[in-house]
């Protein structure tokens, strides 16, 4: 099955904080694959990747980079596919650098980007882009929201009512 989202990776120390959008994917069913390439120290195989990965079907890049965080801009001006940012917290400056760097694209060049480390956010996304023109994962992903509106509705069912001292209802 060819894979339908790439989710790359600025570094391998990466992989724990990407992790939960993998199995976002899993979970739907999506077909992925994941690399580990660099902006700025592999830029020819990141192009190389990029347009193969395009060619064979890719519809979705997902872009994990921490610091400077060009990886994901590097990918959306590669490629006329949806591109996902997903900044990763770095030693200096909580994530934040990473956040701005990748929200900071070019008129023309756009990157979606979720919030730091929020990788199962990217993930949902990939998976919301994918829908669009498929039915069935349109479906499961209709239930999942269902089933995360249940959860949230149930959760508070026995806590008191503040003003009252009695239940809710």
């Amino acid at each position: 099955m060819q894979p339908s989202v790439a989710v790359i990776m600025g570094s391998a120390s990466d992989r724990d904080v990407v992790a939960p959008a993998v199995a976002v994917l899993d979970e739907f069913g999506v077909a992925r694959q994941w690399r580990v390439l660099s902006a700025h120290r592999t830029p020819d195989a990141t192009a190389t990747f990029v347009r193969q990965a395009e060619a064979e079907g890719v519809r979705v890049f997902l872009c994990a980079a921490g610091g400077a965080a060009h990886l994901p801009g590097v990918v959306a001006a590669l490629t006329v596919r949806p591109v996902i940012g997903l900044p990763v917290r770095g030693a200096s400056l909580g994530g934040l650098d990473s956040l701005l760097s990748i929200v900071q694209m070019p008129p023309g060049v756009p990157v979606a980007t979720v919030g730091v480390d929020a990788a199962r956010n990217a993930g949902l996304l990939a998976v919301a882009i994918l829908a669009l023109g498929d039915e069935e994962l349109d479906a499961r992903l209709r239930q999942f929201r269902a089933r995360q509106a249940e959860r949230v509705l149930s959760s508070g069912q026995d806590l008191e009512h503040p003003a009252t001292g009695g239940a809710r209802g």
